[in-house]
């Protein structure tokens, strides 16, 4: 099959009907362009075009040829002229993994702006409150807490910062007794979060005189699911270790009380985050221009 670039040349010399003009239009010398017909001419055994001092023509086979080859290569030029709208017109997919709860507050107004503004990006959203390796697992972006990022990902904050609570139903309260310090919580049930993808449980962390700590405590119940966790300690079974914005109605209607306020750390809010070498694409930069503008408008922090 003859190259690319031999069909490029013949093409050129049967719309121009001049080796020099055509080699002119290639960006070649007229001398390769004439090459480039005698290789096609040799190979195939016949002659493409006549050659005379004053013109050049197109012989039989040279008519068949170029009636045959001139519509697949318009196809080929709108394949590639398409390819390199890529570069520009945000299109394709994105993928992207957010924890259940906290993600889905987010997602629920980033992807309605998304689909609005850029109908030719879709999305792929992955609910998982585990820590993710979005380069080993083939996602593009994430939304985690900013404890949670990996030092190396391009982070973008989407939120305030969203405080914790240690909470407990009135009447585990009532019967169990109210903590006053963490190191009472050893003597308490608790709940608490496993990860799926590491299998590790949620440090439950607390600040001192000393710094930070973390404090092991008895587990009565393990789920990985907060929303899970937040409904087991509604009913009583224990005390939680949970963001405060997915309990902020069971606090307000006082299903659920808040203990150890004192000893309890401030924790980072929402980011989008994701490769740094990711973000030339088109449809990122549409992503982050969209998160960025919601943010701006503190519509996560609702």
């Amino acid at each position: 099959m003859a190259s690319l670039d031999l069909i490029r040349i013949f093409l050129a010399v049967a719309q121009y009907r001049s080796f020099s003009v055509a080699a002119q239009s290639l960006a070649i010398s007229p001398t390769a362009c004439s090459k480039g017909v005698r290789a096609l001419e040799r190979r195939y055994g016949v002659v493409l075009f006549r050659r005379t001092t004053r013109s050049v023509s197109l012989t039989e086979p040279g008519v068949s040829l170029l009636a045959m080859l001139k519509p697949a290569v318009d196809q080929l030029e709108e394949a590639f002229a398409a390819l390199e709208s890529f570069r520009e017109r945000p299109a394709g997919r994105l993928r992207i993994t957010a924890p259940r709860a906290l993600g889905l507050r987010v997602a629920r107004l980033l992807v309605p702006a998304m689909r609005a503004h850029y109908p030719d990006v879709s999305l792929d959203l992955s609910f998982d409150d585990g820590v993710i390796n979005l380069v080993a697992e083939g996602y593009d972006a994430g939304i985690r807490l900013g404890q949670s990022i990996e030092l190396d990902m391009v982070a973008i904050r989407l939120s305030r910062d969203m405080p914790w609570s240690v909470v407990a139903a009135p009447q585990y309260l009532e019967k169990h007794g109210v903590p006053g310090v963490p190191q009472d919580l050893l003597g308490h049930r608790t709940l608490r979060y496993r990860f799926n993808s590491s299998g590790l449980l949620h440090a439950w962390r607390f600040s001192g005189a000393d710094g930070m700590y973390e404090l092991e405590t008895d587990t009565a119940i393990v789920a990985n699911d907060t929303a899970a966790i937040a409904e087991f300690a509604r009913q009583g079974l224990g005390c939680a270790y949970l963001p405060d914005i997915e309990i902020e109605t069971d606090l307000d209607q006082g299903r659920l009380v808040r203990v150890l306020e004192p000893f309890v750390p401030a924790t980072t809010g929402l980011y989008l985050y994701f490769p740094l070498r990711t973000q030339a694409q088109p449809k990122m930069r549409a992503l982050i221009e969209q998160a960025q503008a919601l943010a701006a408008r503190r519509a996560f922090d609702v």
